[in-house]
This record gives C-alpha cells, structure tokens and sequence, in this order.
C-alpha cells in the first residue's frame, strides 16, 4: 500500500536554525525511501520536489509572532487533504496538524521536540503568545492519534504536563544522526579562520541562545578552567535581546580574564562545524532543559566525549564514564528548570569538564566510544523504520 504523508515544519532546509529543524529534514530524507512524503514548512519557496512553502498573510504583519504562526496554520491545514497521515512538529505546526486532521478526517501525528510549560521563559519572546502557543499545543497533543517523544525523559514530560493522555498513545523514537556526514574533519584553514588554536585543549558549545541551553551557567564554569583550555562558542539566534545582552555581558568579562574565548555567531557550514568539533577536547551541553539534543549525537559521531547535564533526555545519549561525564541537577519544579543551587552546578560543571581536559587520553578513549553509540542506537534508518510502523498502524 503506498502511503502518503504530510510533514508540517515550521523549519525546513534552507531554513533551519534547531534541532527540530535538523530531525525533520533527516527524517524526511529516510523515510522516502519507502513512503511518499510531501513536505509543508514555512518561509520562503524551495525548488525541493515534494515541498511546498507558505508565508503568513500579509493582513497578519506586526500581529503576535502566534498569531501569524496560526495564520500560516490554517492555510497548511487546507492544503494536507488527500494525506494518508499528517505529522506536525513543534507548536508552531501543531494547529496545522490537529485542525488538518479534524477538516480532512485523517489521523494526526505529533513529534513532541519540547514543550511548552517547560519553557516559561517563552513568554519574554512571545509575551500574550505564550498563552496561546501553550494552548495550541495542549489541544494538538491531547487530541492526537499518537505522539511520538524524542527520548524516554521526553515521554515522561508528556505524560506528566499532559495527564489526559493515555501512555498508549506516546511512543519513543530517539532523534538520529547522519553518520555519514557527521564525522571527524580537519580542516586547519577553518580553525586558523576563526582563531582556534589547535595546540590547545577546548572546549566547545553549540547552541541557540536560548534560557534552556544554560549557557550563562557555562560562562561562569569556564572562569574556573585552567588557563590554557580554550572556551569555543557557536551559539546565536538569540531568542529575545535580554538574554542575548545577558550572554554578550557574560562573554566579554570572561575574555577580560582569560585568553581564548571564541565566540561564532554565525550559522556555520555542516563541514566547518564538524572541523570545530573535530578540533575539541570535549563537548559541552550545560542545558537546564532537553529532550535529546541532536548537538550532542553531532559532537559524539566527530569523536568528541561530551559533559552533559543530567536531565531530560541526555543521560539516555551520554553512557557516564563510558562517552562522557554527566553533571547532576535539583531543578525547581515551576518549569523553568532552574538549578535549586546555581553554585553547586557550575562548581560540578566545572569540575567535570576540568577531569576530561586534565586526560586527553582518555577524552579520545570516550569520543571514540561515543562514535561506536551514535552508530549503534541513533540511526535515521532504524528511526524512520520506527516512524513508519506507527503511521501504518493507525491507517
């Protein structure tokens, strides 16, 4: 039986900035292998056969990003009749899914990326939208005929923030990697370029800058590195300008004490951040809140151990001891994810990411392990395989 499916992405290449982004685009790519899929994302036309682009009206300019969202939605949820299954990530694409579904009478799939009562800190980029982004996304989720969770933590967020969902009806199926474009690269003309020196030990952060990523947490651990360890930056989309003054404030008093602090802005090549990666001692995700992180599976299939937090779904990506240190977290309970002790976490995250780069031998020894895990569990073929068998069960 040949089966289509429409995606629906807020993100979508060119067009990405995420990890959302990134699943949906690998995704897509393993699951036509077997299946028609017909891609609806926002933004600017692609010549992609199979993608179609949509704008938010032009009645809607200046309205609430939400609103505008909602805009781009309906015109989605127009568009996805004749589609065996429709499949919508994050909130932005939720409402496309779930009034796609009811107008067309097909099932509807949601891919649960985060969620929005564990992003309180939302409401200082969308203000009044926060409420309704979180409304979108309770209806989508609790009337969807499945949804899939990115990691086990992931599930449990879900079944948690969403108790009127039946544990049934949410499925694991983990973010992937492309291990044929992720892997260890040297280019010395890319490092020179943005003065990494790769006679010294680094450690290196990839990230939006966003209050999840806790990279104000990784500013102040980084002032009680040795001296010789460089800090590399690749962090930018800022999701409002108060945390971007907040992180630019932090970055500059660091270089004020220490000497290679490298900050990239810019989105870089897949090739030029596997060359960053390659050239690292250790990778760091210092997140309060994630539920995978694909950054993590990018650093680890380049061969670099990798010092997470241990929260969300990163202890079931980071083998402690074996591919990486995991660093412990008491989080408050309001969904912010705070530390309870801000001290007590940077002091461990300090202390772990000094104990990887004191022992290059064994940093190589745990990102090698970490390539053999990225090979092993986080495949886009066994997780569009996954994907598929839950589309056709509900056909």
């Amino acid at each position: 039986m040949v089966v289509r499916v429409d995606v629906i992405s807020r993100e979508y290449p060119p067009e990405v900035y995420g990890g959302a982004g990134v699943h949906v685009a690998e995704l897509v790519k393993a699951l036509r292998v077997n299946i028609d899929v017909i891609v609806r994302a926002f933004g600017q036309p692609r010549d992609e056969p199979g993608v179609f682009s949509y704008l938010p009206p032009t009645e809607l300019a200046g309205a609430n990003p939400t609103l505008t969202t909602l805009g781009v939605d309906l015109q989605i949820a127009n568009d996805v009749g004749g589609a065996d299954v429709v499949h919508s990530h994050t909130w932005y694409a939720n409402a496309a899914g779930q009034l796609g579904s009811m107008l067309h009478g097909i099932p509807h799939v949601v891919t649960a990326h985060s969620l929005e009562p564990l992003r309180p800190w939302k409401a200082e980029q969308l203000g009044g939208g926060y409420r309704l982004s979180s409304w979108i996304e309770k209806n989508a989720f609790e009337s969807a005929d499945s949804v899939i969770a990115v990691s086990g933590g992931m599930r449990n967020d879900i079944l948690r923030s969403y108790p009127s969902i039946s544990e049934d009806r949410v499925s694991v199926v983990y973010n992937g990697i492309d291990l044929e474009k992720w892997k260890p690269v040297v280019d010395d003309e890319v490092l020179a370029r943005f003065g990494i020196d790769k006679a010294r030990p680094s450690v290196v952060f990839v990230g939006r800058i966003t209050r999840q990523k806790g990279l104000p947490y990784l500013l102040r651990a980084a002032a009680q590195l040795p001296p010789d360890v460089q800090l590399i930056l690749c962090a930018g989309a800022p999701d409002t300008p108060e945390i971007l003054d907040e992180v630019t404030a932090g970055v500059r008093a660091l270089q004020e004490q220490r000497t290679g602090v490298i900050w990239i802005p810019e989105l870089l090549s897949q090739h030029e951040l596997s060359a960053v990666l390659s050239s690292g001692t250790v990778f760091v995700c210092p997140s309060v809140y994630e539920p995978l992180g694909i950054v993590n599976l990018e650093a680890m299939a380049c061969g670099l151990p990798v010092v997470g937090t241990a929260t969300g779904g990163i202890p079931e990506v980071v083998d402690d001891g074996v591919t990486g240190r995991l660093v412990p977290i008491d989080q408050v309970t309001d969904g912010t994810g705070t530390p309870i002790d801000p001290e007590r976490f940077v002091h461990d995250l300090a202390g772990a990411l000094r104990d990887v780069v004191a022992d290059p031998d064994s940093a190589r020894q745990m990102g090698a392990a970490g390539r053999l895990r990225a090979e092993s569990t986080f495949s886009w073929k066994q997780i569009a395989e996954e994907t598929e068998r839950i589309y056709r069960s509900l056909i």
